[in-house]
């Protein structure tokens, strides 16, 4: 009896281990260099959305369907489309000099990075000039600034509204690069951050306990 329920309660316990998601009908997919070369450039083109601002990105989603009247444009919400994916980009672009600290108190202070330092943006404090040299704009900041809106104008060509709303009927040749264009500077751009990260943490950007 004592045999019975020592089996059984380690054959729970060994069900209790083994994941719920595998199947064990299913063979081992063997992938060559290339096959995994390509898997993870969709994996890291798919999450090209988090190397920008948060808001930025989500102002955007939101309102393009608005403006732009869910791709059938006239001459106002090509207009209107225009300036949100100029601001958008902008925005992009200005918010990758921006960077924060945390004051004595745990409170996160952001501000612009110059090349004298970190100007705080609400002017609460005062950075000691050796910690201010720490923020001092660098050249990596003008690279990521640059694939910033790169990248966002691939999320803004993937937007079918924007599309239709300044291509309504594109030649051929225009839709193969209307499709191969933001893959292209998806793969390039995905790499690049990768290669050069940044150890910046700016308004819209996760901030990290450090």
């Amino acid at each position: 009896m004592d045999t019975k329920l020592e089996n059984a309660s380690s054959q729970e316990i060994s069900e209790q281990e083994t994941p719920l998601l595998v199947d064990k009908n299913l063979p081992d997919v063997e992938r060559n260099l290339i096959q995994q070369a390509i898997s993870q450039t969709f994996e890291s083109t798919a999450h090209l959305a988090n190397l920008l601002p948060t808001g930025s990105v989500l102002a955007f989603q939101l309102l393009s369907p608005i403006f732009s009247n869910q791709g059938e444009c006239d001459a106002v919400s090509r207009f209107l489309t225009a300036g949100l994916v100029t601001l958008c980009g902008l925005s992009c672009i200005l918010l990758n000099f921006t960077d924060s600290i945390k004051d004595q108190k745990g409170n996160i202070i952001y501000g612009f990075a110059t090349f004298r330092g970190m100007w705080i943006i609400d002017g609460s404090t005062t950075l000691p000039p050796e910690i201010a040299a720490k923020y001092k704009l660098k050249f990596i900041d003008f690279v990521h600034a640059l694939m910033s809106i790169l990248v966002f104008a691939a999320i803004a060509l993937f937007d079918q509204n924007v599309v239709n709303c300044f291509y309504p009927t594109p030649s051929v040749g225009t839709k193969e690069a209307l499709t191969a264009l933001p893959v292209g500077i998806g793969v390039i751009c995905s790499m690049l951050f990768v290669a050069f990260p940044t150890t910046r943490h700016g308004i819209g950007f996760p901030v990290t306990s450090n």
